[in-house]
């Protein structure tokens, strides 16, 4: 099944915003993403390796890392993109919403089950961080987009 992203909508520098299943379908196909918050020292952003998981993203963190310590429980961003500089196109997809520490072992199984979010980063990652979103966002810029012109790592479609 290919999904269109774009279709004819316009000059190639003219951005469109794309629906919630479009940022769905790009959020589920990709494996790495920024998390933004608000620190006593202002904002922050740090890469993750995320898993999306019902209507959340969830990522590891260790407990006393900066995430561990204030990204529960507080706003929070994760953004995606992707940028194709030879054809001048390219989109981005911003999932926002509350952190929360996820402790039940059975969620956690069941996050593992579907993907486990793995750090690329080396050390003890073993908190498990879920931004369940109340907003889901996404712009391109650009014409041509199909989820089957991507590489993601995995594909949910």
């Amino acid at each position: 099944m290919t999904q269109s992203f774009s279709g004819d909508h316009g000059l190639v520098n003219e951005p469109r915003e794309l629906d919630v299943d479009e940022c769905q379908v790009l959020l589920a196909c990709g494996l790495v993403g920024r998390v933004a918050l608000c620190t006593p020292e202002g904002p922050q952003i740090f890469p993750v390796n995320y898993a999306v998981y019902e209507n959340a993203v969830v990522f590891r963190t260790a407990p006393y890392s900066v995430l561990g310590s204030l990204a529960w429980n507080q706003r929070l961003a994760l953004e995606i993109d992707h940028v194709d500089y030879e054809r001048r196109r390219g989109w981005s997809v911003v999932a926002s919403g509350r952190g929360e520490m996820v402790e039940d072992p059975d969620e956690i199984a069941a996050i593992r089950s579907s993907w486990d979010p793995s750090p690329w980063a080396g050390g003890e990652r073993q908190l498990f961080i879920k931004l369940q979103w109340t907003s889901l966002t996404g712009r391109q810029i650009g014409h041509g987009w199909a989820a089957s012109d991507e590489p993601p790592v995995r594909r949910r479609l």
